[in-house]
């Protein structure tokens, strides 16, 4: 028998399966160690506790519709009848016309619970981040308006032309799996 002519044989198979055998286990120990230490993809996201309500979020993405939505905590919300997230300051009436709500573009929708009580829900096809409500909300109300970034319209840019533009760096870069920055129910 050459060499060139090599038959398989038993020693040949098992030398050739160990090395094969070392081989793949090295490449699982690689792989698995470059998975451990492979950087969280990494979103942008508004910390609610540190957001002023600026307006920058309406006026300075790169999107012509804002990325950045008010949502609402609910578990927050006192139903109020006069939510100061949702009508003027000085709004002489508790009627829904336009020249009583504080939102620019009727975002905020007002429905009637019970006596006293209205749930306002939040249309994020109108609204627009201006945080109008979100600073009402927070001076008069409980703050539960509040500004996020709806990973689903994010273009998630390297350098954030709203996370610029912040004055209270309330921009984070926030893990892409745990997405949303939301505020918590104070139990105090």
């Amino acid at each position: 028998m050459t060499e060139d002519n090599k038959t398989i044989n038993r020693r040949n198979l098992l030398k050739d399966g160990l090395w094969g055998g070392c081989l793949a286990a090295l490449g699982m120990v690689a792989g698995t160690s470059a998975h451990k230490n492979r950087k969280t993809d990494m979103v942008w996201q508004i910390d609610p506790a540190l957001c002023v309500a600026c307006d920058n979020c309406a006026t300075c993405c790169v999107l012509e519709d804002s990325a950045v939505k008010c949502v609402q905590v609910y578990a927050i919300c006192g139903y109020c009848d006069h939510c100061p997230g949702y009508f003027e300051l000085g709004a002489t009436g508790l009627d829904t016309g336009a020249e009583n709500e504080l939102c620019p573009t009727g975002a905020i929708e007002r429905i009637f619970v019970e006596e006293p009580y209205f749930e306002y829900t939040i249309d994020e096809s109108l609204c627009i981040g201006c945080a109008k409500c979100v600073k009402g909300c927070a001076a008069f109300g409980n703050g539960s308006l509040f500004l996020q970034v709806r990973q689903d319209r994010c273009l998630n840019c390297n350098e954030c032309s709203i996370a610029v533009a912040c004055p209270s760096a309330a921009f984070k870069r926030v893990p892409a799996d745990e997405p949303y920055l939301l505020k918590k129910v104070d139990h105090a």
